[in-house]
Protein backbone atom coordinates (compact mmCIF):
# COMPACT_ATOMS: atom_id res chain seq x y z
CA UNK A 1 0.00 0.00 0.00
CA UNK A 2 0.84 3.72 -0.74
CA UNK A 3 1.11 4.52 3.02
CA UNK A 4 3.46 6.85 4.83
CA UNK A 5 4.43 4.06 6.98
CA UNK A 6 4.37 0.12 7.12
CA UNK A 7 3.65 -0.44 10.53
CA UNK A 8 1.61 1.81 13.17
CA UNK A 9 2.15 0.61 17.01
CA UNK A 10 -0.08 2.36 19.86
CA UNK A 11 1.85 1.54 22.71
CA UNK A 12 5.53 0.99 23.65
CA UNK A 13 5.99 -1.72 26.02
CA UNK A 14 7.28 -5.64 25.60
CA UNK A 15 4.60 -6.18 22.66
CA UNK A 16 5.56 -3.20 20.83
CA UNK A 17 8.65 -2.63 20.79
CA UNK A 18 9.66 -7.21 20.44
CA UNK A 19 7.41 -5.73 16.97
CA UNK A 20 8.73 -2.88 16.32
CA UNK A 21 12.33 -4.42 16.40
CA UNK A 22 11.35 -7.40 14.02
CA UNK A 23 9.79 -4.91 11.42
CA UNK A 24 12.62 -2.69 11.84
CA UNK A 25 14.92 -5.79 10.64
CA UNK A 26 13.11 -6.35 7.40
CA UNK A 27 13.35 -2.31 6.89
CA UNK A 28 9.70 -1.91 7.30
CA UNK A 29 8.81 1.71 8.85
CA UNK A 30 7.42 1.96 11.68
CA UNK A 31 6.15 4.77 14.08
CA UNK A 32 5.32 3.56 17.63
CA UNK A 33 2.47 6.07 19.20
CA UNK A 34 2.79 6.49 23.27
CA UNK A 35 0.26 8.38 25.54
CA UNK A 36 2.52 8.21 28.38
CA UNK A 37 5.65 7.01 29.59
CA UNK A 38 8.21 5.04 27.01
CA UNK A 39 8.25 1.16 28.28
CA UNK A 40 4.94 0.17 29.36
CA UNK A 41 4.12 -2.04 32.47
CA UNK A 42 6.91 -3.74 32.84
CA UNK A 43 10.01 -1.02 33.06
CA UNK A 44 7.95 1.50 34.54
CA UNK A 45 5.50 0.26 37.26
CA UNK A 46 5.52 -3.76 37.13
CA UNK A 47 8.49 -6.04 36.78
CA UNK A 48 11.11 -4.15 36.89
CA UNK A 49 10.11 -1.77 40.11
CA UNK A 50 8.47 -4.52 41.90
CA UNK A 51 11.10 -6.67 41.29
CA UNK A 52 13.83 -4.53 43.01
CA UNK A 53 12.10 -3.71 45.97
CA UNK A 54 11.16 -6.89 46.66
CA UNK A 55 14.58 -8.22 46.52
CA UNK A 56 15.81 -5.47 48.78
CA UNK A 57 12.66 -6.60 51.06
CA UNK A 58 14.00 -10.01 51.19
CA UNK A 59 17.33 -9.12 52.17
CA UNK A 60 16.16 -7.42 55.15
CA UNK A 61 13.89 -10.50 56.27
CA UNK A 62 16.96 -13.10 55.36
CA UNK A 63 18.76 -10.68 57.77
CA UNK A 64 16.47 -11.36 60.46
CA UNK A 65 16.17 -14.95 60.47
CA UNK A 66 19.35 -16.26 61.86
CA UNK A 67 19.30 -19.20 60.64
CA UNK A 68 22.32 -20.58 60.43
CA UNK A 69 23.63 -21.68 64.22
CA UNK A 70 27.16 -19.33 64.63
CA UNK A 71 25.93 -17.10 62.17
CA UNK A 72 23.96 -13.66 63.77
CA UNK A 73 22.59 -10.94 61.85
CA UNK A 74 20.02 -8.42 62.27
CA UNK A 75 17.82 -6.42 60.52
CA UNK A 76 17.57 -2.94 61.03
CA UNK A 77 15.15 0.36 60.13
CA UNK A 78 14.30 1.22 56.72
CA UNK A 79 14.85 4.07 54.40
CA UNK A 80 11.68 3.92 52.04
CA UNK A 81 12.70 6.96 50.52
CA UNK A 82 16.26 5.97 49.64
CA UNK A 83 14.68 2.42 48.85
CA UNK A 84 12.09 4.10 46.12
CA UNK A 85 14.94 6.46 45.05
CA UNK A 86 17.21 3.22 44.16
CA UNK A 87 14.33 1.63 42.58
CA UNK A 88 13.63 4.55 40.03
CA UNK A 89 17.36 4.56 39.60
CA UNK A 90 17.37 1.21 37.85
CA UNK A 91 14.03 1.75 36.33
CA UNK A 92 15.52 5.03 34.58
CA UNK A 93 18.60 3.33 33.32
CA UNK A 94 16.41 0.37 31.88
CA UNK A 95 13.93 2.88 30.30
CA UNK A 96 16.86 4.14 28.79
CA UNK A 97 18.59 1.61 27.56
CA UNK A 98 16.53 -0.80 26.49
CA UNK A 99 13.42 1.53 25.28
CA UNK A 100 14.70 4.85 24.43
CA UNK A 101 18.17 4.18 22.78
CA UNK A 102 16.85 0.95 21.02
CA UNK A 103 14.26 2.76 19.17
CA UNK A 104 17.04 5.21 18.11
CA UNK A 105 19.67 2.92 17.04
CA UNK A 106 16.51 0.40 15.20
CA UNK A 107 15.36 3.94 13.72
CA UNK A 108 11.65 3.16 15.39
CA UNK A 109 9.66 6.58 14.98
CA UNK A 110 8.79 7.45 18.68
CA UNK A 111 5.49 9.91 18.83
CA UNK A 112 3.98 11.18 21.76
CA UNK A 113 -0.04 11.26 21.87
CA UNK A 114 -3.04 9.84 22.19
CA UNK A 115 -3.70 8.12 19.23
CA UNK A 116 -7.75 7.04 18.35
CA UNK A 117 -8.83 4.73 15.20
CA UNK A 118 -10.48 7.05 12.21
CA UNK A 119 -12.04 5.79 9.02
CA UNK A 120 -9.30 4.17 7.02
CA UNK A 121 -8.73 2.22 8.91
CA UNK A 122 -5.56 5.35 9.79
CA UNK A 123 -5.02 6.80 12.97
CA UNK A 124 -5.59 10.36 14.75
CA UNK A 125 -2.34 11.24 17.18
CA UNK A 126 -3.69 14.50 18.34
CA UNK A 127 -5.14 16.31 15.08
CA UNK A 128 -1.97 13.81 13.18
CA UNK A 129 -3.55 11.17 10.70
CA UNK A 130 -1.23 8.50 10.56
CA UNK A 131 -1.87 5.76 7.21
CA UNK A 132 -0.03 2.28 7.84
CA UNK A 133 -0.33 -0.90 5.61
CA UNK A 134 -1.08 -2.70 8.85
CA UNK A 135 -1.70 -1.42 12.69
CA UNK A 136 -0.79 -3.15 16.55
CA UNK A 137 -2.53 -2.51 19.18
CA UNK A 138 0.17 -2.98 21.99
CA UNK A 139 -1.50 -0.99 24.84
CA UNK A 140 -1.15 -3.52 27.77
CA UNK A 141 -3.59 -3.25 30.90
CA UNK A 142 -4.50 -1.40 33.93
CA UNK A 143 -5.31 -2.09 37.54
CA UNK A 144 -8.84 -3.15 37.70
CA UNK A 145 -11.04 -1.57 40.20
CA UNK A 146 -14.48 -3.07 41.50
CA UNK A 147 -17.43 -1.60 42.58
CA UNK A 148 -17.16 -1.38 46.16
CA UNK A 149 -19.07 1.36 48.43
CA UNK A 150 -16.80 4.47 49.72
CA UNK A 151 -13.48 2.76 47.47
CA UNK A 152 -12.82 5.62 44.73
CA UNK A 153 -12.88 8.08 47.68
CA UNK A 154 -10.82 6.27 49.91
CA UNK A 155 -7.43 7.26 49.26
CA UNK A 156 -6.69 3.50 48.04
CA UNK A 157 -3.56 2.54 46.62
CA UNK A 158 -2.90 0.36 43.55
CA UNK A 159 0.75 -1.48 42.94
CA UNK A 160 1.87 1.43 41.22
CA UNK A 161 1.55 4.29 43.65
CA UNK A 162 2.22 1.67 46.42
CA UNK A 163 5.95 1.81 44.87
CA UNK A 164 5.83 5.59 45.01
CA UNK A 165 4.91 6.04 48.72
CA UNK A 166 7.46 8.71 50.46
CA UNK A 167 7.21 6.55 53.89
CA UNK A 168 6.84 2.96 54.88
CA UNK A 169 3.17 2.13 56.31
CA UNK A 170 2.89 0.93 59.35
CA UNK A 171 -0.07 -1.08 58.35
CA UNK A 172 -1.85 -2.01 55.32
CA UNK A 173 -4.53 -3.90 53.85
CA UNK A 174 -4.02 -6.06 50.98
CA UNK A 175 -7.25 -6.15 49.06
CA UNK A 176 -6.84 -9.44 46.46
CA UNK A 177 -4.97 -13.11 46.70
CA UNK A 178 -3.11 -13.32 43.24
CA UNK A 179 0.43 -12.58 42.14
CA UNK A 180 0.22 -8.88 42.66
CA UNK A 181 -1.40 -8.89 45.85
CA UNK A 182 1.03 -11.99 47.14
CA UNK A 183 4.17 -10.50 45.77
CA UNK A 184 2.84 -6.54 47.06
CA UNK A 185 1.69 -7.91 50.69
CA UNK A 186 4.84 -9.79 51.53
CA UNK A 187 7.07 -6.62 50.07
CA UNK A 188 5.88 -4.38 52.86
CA UNK A 189 5.57 -7.26 55.68
CA UNK A 190 9.74 -7.98 54.96
CA UNK A 191 10.40 -4.30 55.44
CA UNK A 192 7.93 -4.39 58.65
CA UNK A 193 4.61 -3.41 57.91
CA UNK A 194 1.92 -5.06 59.20
CA UNK A 195 -0.12 -6.84 56.61
CA UNK A 196 -3.18 -8.21 56.52
CA UNK A 197 -4.73 -9.76 53.24
CA UNK A 198 -8.47 -9.72 51.89
CA UNK A 199 -9.02 -12.53 50.00
CA UNK A 200 -12.35 -13.43 47.35
CA UNK A 201 -11.89 -16.77 47.18
CA UNK A 202 -8.00 -18.18 48.54
CA UNK A 203 -4.80 -17.23 48.38
CA UNK A 204 -3.30 -18.52 44.90
CA UNK A 205 -6.66 -20.02 43.48
CA UNK A 206 -5.10 -20.59 40.20
CA UNK A 207 -2.18 -22.70 41.64
CA UNK A 208 -2.45 -26.69 42.72
CA UNK A 209 -4.11 -26.69 45.74
CA UNK A 210 -1.15 -27.63 47.68
CA UNK A 211 1.01 -24.84 46.51
CA UNK A 212 -1.90 -22.57 47.69
CA UNK A 213 -1.99 -24.50 51.35
CA UNK A 214 2.03 -23.99 51.35
CA UNK A 215 2.37 -20.53 50.54
CA UNK A 216 -0.49 -19.47 53.08
CA UNK A 217 1.19 -21.09 55.89
CA UNK A 218 4.64 -19.14 54.89
CA UNK A 219 2.91 -16.11 54.96
CA UNK A 220 0.99 -16.60 58.08
CA UNK A 221 4.43 -17.41 59.90
CA UNK A 222 5.90 -14.31 58.81
CA UNK A 223 2.64 -12.61 60.82
CA UNK A 224 0.96 -11.75 57.67
CA UNK A 225 -2.92 -11.97 58.09
CA UNK A 226 -4.83 -13.66 55.78
CA UNK A 227 -8.70 -13.38 55.56
CA UNK A 228 -9.88 -16.25 52.90
CA UNK A 229 -13.01 -16.41 51.74
CA UNK A 230 -13.94 -12.49 52.26
CA UNK A 231 -15.52 -10.18 50.42
CA UNK A 232 -14.75 -5.88 50.99
CA UNK A 233 -18.48 -4.72 51.27
CA UNK A 234 -17.65 -0.89 52.43
CA UNK A 235 -14.76 1.14 52.54
CA UNK A 236 -14.35 4.09 54.94
CA UNK A 237 -11.68 6.83 55.40
CA UNK A 238 -11.00 7.27 58.75
CA UNK A 239 -8.99 9.69 60.05
CA UNK A 240 -5.75 8.65 59.41
CA UNK A 241 -6.34 5.16 58.16
CA UNK A 242 -9.25 3.10 56.07
CA UNK A 243 -11.57 0.83 57.31
CA UNK A 244 -13.08 -1.99 55.45
CA UNK A 245 -15.92 -4.24 56.32
CA UNK A 246 -16.56 -7.10 55.13
CA UNK A 247 -18.29 -10.50 56.47
CA UNK A 248 -19.31 -9.23 59.76
CA UNK A 249 -15.25 -8.11 60.14
CA UNK A 250 -14.01 -4.25 60.45
CA UNK A 251 -10.17 -4.04 59.42
CA UNK A 252 -8.25 -0.93 59.90
CA UNK A 253 -4.55 -0.32 58.59
CA UNK A 254 -2.97 3.32 57.64
CA UNK A 255 -3.14 2.32 53.96
CA UNK A 256 -5.22 -0.31 51.77
CA UNK A 257 -4.18 -1.25 48.33
CA UNK A 258 -6.19 -3.05 45.66
CA UNK A 259 -4.98 -5.71 44.01
CA UNK A 260 -8.10 -7.11 42.30
CA UNK A 261 -6.48 -7.85 38.55
CA UNK A 262 -6.06 -5.80 35.32
CA UNK A 263 -8.14 -5.06 32.48
CA UNK A 264 -6.98 -5.06 28.95
CA UNK A 265 -6.43 -0.91 28.27
CA UNK A 266 -9.10 -0.44 25.27
CA UNK A 267 -10.78 2.72 25.98
CA UNK A 268 -10.95 5.78 23.74
CA UNK A 269 -8.76 4.12 21.30
CA UNK A 270 -11.83 3.80 18.94
CA UNK A 271 -11.45 0.89 18.07
CA UNK A 272 -15.36 0.21 16.97
CA UNK A 273 -15.39 2.81 14.43
CA UNK A 274 -12.49 0.39 12.01
CA UNK A 275 -14.53 -3.00 12.98
CA UNK A 276 -12.38 -4.69 15.65
CA UNK A 277 -14.11 -6.79 18.34
CA UNK A 278 -13.84 -6.42 21.74
CA UNK A 279 -14.47 -9.42 24.52
CA UNK A 280 -16.77 -8.85 27.46
CA UNK A 281 -13.77 -7.65 29.78
CA UNK A 282 -12.73 -5.29 26.66
CA UNK A 283 -10.05 -7.41 25.44
CA UNK A 284 -9.65 -6.87 21.73
CA UNK A 285 -10.55 -10.14 20.48
CA UNK A 286 -7.57 -11.67 17.99
CA UNK A 287 -7.49 -15.02 16.55
CA UNK A 288 -4.97 -17.63 16.81
CA UNK A 289 -2.64 -15.73 14.41
CA UNK A 290 -3.39 -12.48 16.54
CA UNK A 291 -5.53 -10.66 13.70
CA UNK A 292 -8.80 -8.50 15.01
CA UNK A 293 -11.76 -8.90 13.43
CA UNK A 294 -10.23 -5.80 10.77
CA UNK A 295 -7.73 -7.90 8.28
CA UNK A 296 -5.52 -5.36 9.00
CA UNK A 297 -5.49 -4.19 12.67
CA UNK A 298 -3.50 -6.72 15.21
CA UNK A 299 -3.47 -6.74 18.80
CA UNK A 300 -0.62 -8.50 21.15
CA UNK A 301 0.20 -8.46 25.29
CA UNK A 302 -2.14 -7.99 27.77
CA UNK A 303 -4.71 -5.66 25.72
CA UNK A 304 -5.87 -9.56 23.99
CA UNK A 305 -6.66 -11.17 27.62
CA UNK A 306 -3.56 -13.74 27.25
CA UNK A 307 -1.97 -14.77 29.67
CA UNK A 308 -0.53 -11.51 31.36
CA UNK A 309 2.95 -11.77 30.61
CA UNK A 310 6.19 -9.14 29.31
CA UNK A 311 7.55 -12.34 27.40
CA UNK A 312 3.86 -13.30 26.31
CA UNK A 313 3.86 -10.30 24.78
CA UNK A 314 6.89 -9.82 23.38
CA UNK A 315 6.49 -13.32 21.74
CA UNK A 316 3.10 -12.07 20.21
CA UNK A 317 4.94 -8.91 19.19
CA UNK A 318 7.12 -10.52 16.63
CA UNK A 319 4.45 -13.15 15.69
CA UNK A 320 2.61 -10.04 14.52
CA UNK A 321 4.97 -8.99 12.36
CA UNK A 322 5.88 -12.72 10.12
CA UNK A 323 1.83 -13.11 9.93
CA UNK A 324 1.12 -9.23 8.92
CA UNK A 325 4.10 -8.89 6.51
CA UNK A 326 5.06 -12.21 5.67
CA UNK A 327 1.44 -14.45 5.90
CA UNK A 328 3.49 -17.31 7.99
CA UNK A 329 0.00 -18.19 9.64
CA UNK A 330 1.93 -18.82 12.96
CA UNK A 331 0.38 -19.65 16.21
CA UNK A 332 1.48 -19.85 19.86
CA UNK A 333 1.68 -22.86 21.60
CA UNK A 334 1.28 -22.08 25.79
CA UNK A 335 1.24 -25.66 26.55
CA UNK A 336 4.44 -25.16 28.59
CA UNK A 337 4.44 -21.43 29.34
CA UNK A 338 6.35 -20.89 32.87
CA UNK A 339 4.89 -18.60 34.91
CA UNK A 340 6.29 -17.33 38.65
CA UNK A 341 5.30 -15.43 41.50
CA UNK A 342 8.08 -14.01 43.32
CA UNK A 343 7.11 -14.44 46.65
CA UNK A 344 9.77 -16.69 49.49
CA UNK A 345 8.51 -19.23 48.76
CA UNK A 346 8.58 -18.37 44.83
CA UNK A 347 5.72 -20.38 43.36
CA UNK A 348 6.75 -21.74 39.78
CA UNK A 349 4.85 -23.32 37.64
CA UNK A 350 4.39 -24.59 33.93
CA UNK A 351 1.67 -26.43 32.16
CA UNK A 352 -1.66 -28.07 33.61
CA UNK A 353 -2.96 -28.54 36.76
CA UNK A 354 -3.98 -31.55 37.59
CA UNK A 355 -7.56 -30.09 37.71
CA UNK A 356 -6.68 -28.91 34.24
CA UNK A 357 -5.50 -32.32 32.95
CA UNK A 358 -8.84 -33.42 33.91
CA UNK A 359 -11.19 -31.25 32.53
CA UNK A 360 -9.51 -31.57 28.87
CA UNK A 361 -9.94 -35.61 29.46
CA UNK A 362 -6.73 -36.61 30.43
CA UNK A 363 -5.95 -39.29 32.48
CA UNK A 364 -3.35 -38.32 34.85
CA UNK A 365 -0.92 -39.58 37.30
CA UNK A 366 0.63 -37.24 39.82
CA UNK A 367 3.53 -37.25 42.71
CA UNK A 368 3.83 -34.28 45.29
CA UNK A 369 7.19 -34.44 47.03
CA UNK A 370 8.20 -32.16 50.03
CA UNK A 371 11.08 -30.05 49.96
CA UNK A 372 12.36 -31.90 53.23
CA UNK A 373 13.76 -34.68 50.95
CA UNK A 374 15.58 -32.36 48.92
CA UNK A 375 19.53 -31.79 49.94
CA UNK A 376 19.60 -28.44 48.87
CA UNK A 377 16.40 -27.61 50.92
CA UNK A 378 18.34 -29.13 53.89
CA UNK A 379 21.36 -27.30 54.14
CA UNK A 380 20.12 -24.30 53.12
CA UNK A 381 17.93 -24.82 56.34
CA UNK A 382 14.60 -23.88 53.99
CA UNK A 383 12.42 -26.53 53.29
CA UNK A 384 8.88 -25.03 53.22
CA UNK A 385 7.53 -26.18 49.48
CA UNK A 386 7.28 -29.02 47.23
CA UNK A 387 7.01 -30.17 43.60
CA UNK A 388 4.24 -31.62 42.17
CA UNK A 389 4.59 -33.28 38.48
CA UNK A 390 1.37 -33.66 36.77
CA UNK A 391 1.49 -37.28 33.92
CA UNK A 392 -0.58 -38.25 31.26
CA UNK A 393 -0.66 -41.83 32.56
CA UNK A 394 -1.48 -43.52 29.19
CA UNK A 395 2.02 -41.86 27.84
CA UNK A 396 4.10 -40.78 31.07
CA UNK A 397 4.53 -37.54 29.15
CA UNK A 398 4.72 -34.67 31.88
CA UNK A 399 2.26 -31.91 31.11
CA UNK A 400 2.59 -30.32 34.23
CA UNK A 401 5.37 -29.10 37.09
CA UNK A 402 4.49 -27.18 40.01
CA UNK A 403 6.99 -26.13 42.23
CA UNK A 404 7.11 -23.51 45.56
CA UNK A 405 10.78 -23.22 47.32
CA UNK A 406 13.17 -20.81 47.89
CA UNK A 407 14.63 -20.57 44.19
CA UNK A 408 11.76 -22.31 42.03
CA UNK A 409 11.73 -19.77 40.37
CA UNK A 410 15.40 -20.78 38.61
CA UNK A 411 14.06 -24.69 37.93
CA UNK A 412 11.33 -23.93 36.11
CA UNK A 413 12.82 -23.45 32.97
CA UNK A 414 13.96 -27.20 32.93
CA UNK A 415 10.10 -28.14 33.82
CA UNK A 416 9.46 -25.93 31.17
CA UNK A 417 11.70 -27.78 28.60
CA UNK A 418 10.39 -31.05 29.89
CA UNK A 419 6.78 -30.09 28.65
CA UNK A 420 7.85 -28.90 25.60
CA UNK A 421 9.75 -31.62 23.99
CA UNK A 422 7.15 -34.21 25.38
CA UNK A 423 9.19 -35.68 27.89
CA UNK A 424 8.00 -39.04 30.12
CA UNK A 425 8.51 -39.35 33.79
CA UNK A 426 11.44 -42.30 32.98
CA UNK A 427 13.16 -39.86 30.50
CA UNK A 428 13.46 -37.15 33.86
CA UNK A 429 13.86 -39.40 36.17
CA UNK A 430 16.87 -41.08 34.55
CA UNK A 431 18.23 -37.65 33.30
CA UNK A 432 21.45 -36.20 34.87
CA UNK A 433 20.86 -33.81 37.80
CA UNK A 434 23.48 -32.16 39.52
CA UNK A 435 23.36 -33.03 43.48
CA UNK A 436 22.66 -30.06 45.99
CA UNK A 437 20.85 -28.22 43.82
CA UNK A 438 17.32 -27.24 44.08
CA UNK A 439 16.75 -28.50 39.97
CA UNK A 440 17.43 -32.14 41.92
CA UNK A 441 13.19 -31.49 42.94
CA UNK A 442 11.99 -32.53 39.66
CA UNK A 443 14.81 -35.48 39.44
CA UNK A 444 13.32 -36.50 42.77
CA UNK A 445 9.95 -36.02 42.17
CA UNK A 446 10.15 -38.15 38.81
CA UNK A 447 11.93 -40.80 40.54
CA UNK A 448 8.48 -40.75 43.32
CA UNK A 449 6.82 -42.19 40.42
CA UNK A 450 8.58 -45.57 41.06
CA UNK A 451 9.84 -45.47 44.33
CA UNK A 452 10.07 -43.67 47.54
CA UNK A 453 12.72 -40.85 47.58
CA UNK A 454 13.02 -41.08 51.31
CA UNK A 455 14.65 -44.64 51.36
CA UNK A 456 17.41 -43.23 48.39
CA UNK A 457 21.09 -42.61 49.49
CA UNK A 458 22.22 -39.46 48.36
CA UNK A 459 22.43 -39.33 44.08
CA UNK A 460 20.79 -42.97 43.94
CA UNK A 461 19.42 -43.79 40.91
Amino acid sequence: MNSEYDLAIIGSGGGAFAAGIAARRRELRVVMVESATVGGTCVNVGCIPSKALLAAAEARHRAGQESFPGIRTEAGPVDFGALVAGKDEIVEGLRQEKYLDIAAESGIELLPGNARFVDGPALDVDGRRIEAAHYLVATGAEPAVPDVPGLPGSGYLTSTSAMELDHLPQSLLVIGGGYVAMEQAQLFAHLGTQVTMLVRSKLARTEEPEVSETIRGAFEAEGIVVHEGLTPERVIRAGDGVVVSGGGRDLRAEHVLLATGRRPRTEGLGLETVGVELGEGDEVVVDGHLSTSNPRVWAAGDVTGHPQFVYVAAKQGGLVVENAFEGAAKRIDYSALPRITFTNPTIASAGLTEAQALEQGIECSCRTLALEHVPRAIVRRNTRGLVKLVADRSSERIVGAHLVGDGAGDVILAASLAIQTGMTVEQLASGWNPYLTLGEALYLAAQSFTRDPSKLSCCAA
